[in-house]
């Protein structure tokens, strides 16, 4: 509730002090005064633009600052929706009230306040979302949007358990969708993966090396570029070794006969002497010697064709290129192939979890699909309870022939439709459904009988729906204003067009209104400001000389008791002549609400 509004250099308003009324409180005044001024106060402290050029002649800034009743700021519990959204932001109430303030200066940035603490601009705005409720010619047409024509009517469908259930099974749905779409994707990846493994184990099994066999090749092909060298090489050293196994005829003894004679001679000395110990090395020496002999001679043996080199390099070549992608040495090429068996074990496995995943996510979709419905059902009986009493509500307000219908569409039954005809077969099946539910929402409008039905916004004038608004939020006043910081509700240019006795019954829904909520009207009918607990004249007057003002200056004063009665006589008769003041005390006199009656009206 607003319990104060103050403005400083606004306009023509250098500075206004407003207390309105727990109940209703009117604003009046005479044409261009400056009324309008104490609208645009109350949309810069709810986080509308900021206009530098409605900055007062000769001023630096305007100012503005709404004291709001929050209820008292308890931090062991949740406390009410403005109240989470102000401790979000980092402020805490005093003593049960938000101070919500803007600077406007005549260039650079504005600047929005909660309790004198500096905020961004969408935190005023999600605060005053909370408190208060403008309906003026171009905010009352927000509620053309059906994402608040949905929050309207779920408001008073009181659907709140459904929705919440709803919500849960759709955020539940959802997360599995996320999972089930990164399962999915690594699936593509697993299969991109298993054929990469697939071919890779099937080009190493076809060419099926084997641990060291080109290293040893490569010792072959050496062998076979170098076979003249090692040729003559091995004979040379064969004959010096051994000459019998180069020829047969060979007359000089090698050195391993020549050793062996060594050692017979030393075995023959029959005198004192380590000469056996010394012929034992010789012959072990001649052992030795017999082996590379013997190594020597298979190496002349060894059958290496020259033709044979393309096939063997060829060889090379395909085991390279094996050692290049999965080396670098054959062996890593063999273990890198029995690993990648074992993997493509694990990724043939996904798609079990896939399908398991699926067969989950049917069941979390229709859990949601059960929950939409319920949250349907509670919103078609809400919606024709609230059409009938607004369209009640409006032929009190001479709107005779006018009517509000109210179409909840289920995408649900709609997408099976589609389905039987075999329209969109290949959308997803989440497709019916959104984060509020599977209705789309439509508020339509008859402002006569006869018009066509339209949407609201685009079949009614300024002041027809200011009082289509004020109907739906009589019809939604128990909901409305239910919670533990009520509503402040705003009404500009809800009296246009209107006059008699349609403007009594006006000023009598604003006072039934105000008696659960608060209503601030901005209105020039007697019979409309009648009714009010509380009213405030907006004035113009010239500056005075001692003033550095520019212009006309606009003054803002409660007005009580004579001074009101001279004020509803000047709005009925632009006079204060003693019939004139007669006839605002009657009306002033009559503009009660009667217990009980009215209330229940």
């Amino acid at each position: 509730m607003l319990e104060e509004l103050e403005i400083r250099d606004l306009g023509p308003i250098r500075h206004a002090l407003l207390t309105p009324a727990a109940g209703m409180t009117a604003i009046t005044g005479e044409t261009g005064a400056g009324k309008s001024m104490l609208l645009s106060a109350l949309k810069l402290i709810s986080g509308g633009t900021a206009d530098s050029g409605r900055v007062s002649a000769g001023a630096k800034e305007s100012w503005a600052q709404g004291v709001f009743a929050v209820g008292d700021d308890d931090a062991r519990t949740e406390g009410t929706g403005v109240v989470r959204i102000a401790r979000e932001a980092g402020v805490a109430p005093q003593d049960g009230e938000l101070f919500l303030s803007r600077t406007v200066p005549v260039s650079g940035r504005s600047r929005a306040v909660v309790n004198g603490r500096s905020v961004p601009r969408a935190v005023l705005g999600d605060l005053a979302g909370e408190l208060v409720t403008i309906h003026g010619q171009a905010d009352q047409l927000r509620i053309a949007s059906p994402a608040r024509q949905r929050e309207f009517l779920d408001m008073v469908a009181g659907d709140e358990r459904e929705l919440a259930a709803y919500r849960e099974a759709w955020d539940a749905l959802c997360a599995l969708d996320e999972r089930l779409a990164r399962m999915e994707h690594q699936e593509a990846s697993a299969r991109q993966q298993a054929d990469y493994l697939r071919e890779s184990i099937d080009r190493i099994n076809r060419a099926d090396p084997q641990p060291g066999e080109d290293e040893e090749l490569k010792a072959r092909r050496s062998r076979i570029e170098n076979a003249a060298d090692i040729a003559q090489g091995v004979s040379a050293a064969l004959a010096a070794l051994d000459a019998s196994q180069v020829s047969v005829d060979a007359d000089e003894a090698g050195a391993s006969e020549l050793i062996n004679r060594a050692a017979q001679a030393l075995r023959a000395i029959r005198a004192d002497g380590d000469f056996a110990g010394l012929a034992d090395r010789l012959e072990s020496v001649n052992a030795d010697l017999s082996d590379i002999v013997y190594s020597l001679a298979r190496e002349l043996d060894v059958d290496d064709n020259v033709d044979d080199l393309d096939e063997i390099n060829a060889r090379i070549h395909e085991l390279g290129e094996l050692t290049r992608r999965w080396g670098p040495t054959l062996a890593d090429v063999i273990a890198w192939r029995d690993k990648a068996v074992f993997d493509m074990e694990d990724l043939d496995a996904s798609p079990e979890k896939i399908a398991e995943l699926r067969e989950e996510r049917d069941r979390l979709f229709a859990a949601a699909m059960s929950a939409a419905g319920q949250l349907h059902d509670a919103r078609v009986a809400a919606s024709r309870s609230l059409a009938a009493t607004v369209t009640g509500e409006l032929s009190s307000l001479a709107m005779d022939g006018a009517a509000l219908n109210i179409r909840v569409v289920n995408r649900a039954e709609r997408a099976g439709n589609a389905a039987a005809a075999g329209a969109d077969a290949d959308r997803p099946a989440t497709w019916p459904l959104d984060a509020n539910g599977s209705d789309d929402i439509a508020f339509l409008f008859t402002p006569y009988e006869g018009a066509p039905e339209l949407p609201m916004g685009k079949s009614a004038s300024g002041g027809e729906l200011s009082r289509l608004m004020l109907a739906m939020e009589l019809s939604a006043a128990d909901r409305h204003t239910g919670g533990e910081t009520p509503m402040t509700f705003i009404f500009d240019e809800v009296d246009a067009g209107v006059g008699g006795k349609t403007a009594v019954e006006l000023g009598r829904r604003l006072a039934r209104l105000a008696s659960t909520a608060q209503v601030i009207v901005v209105t020039h009918l007697a019979q409309v400001a009648s009714w009010a607990d509380a009213q405030f004249v907006v004035t113009k007057e010239p500056p005075d000389a001692d003033d550095d003002a520019v212009g006309v200056v606009t003054t803002v004063a409660e007005v009580r008791d004579d001074e009101r009665v001279r004020e509803i006589a000047r709005m009925l008769s632009g006079s204060e002549s003693e019939a004139s003041l007669d006839h605002a005390r009657e009306l002033l006199g009559s503009s009660r609400l009667e217990d009980g009656a009215d209330l229940a009206a």
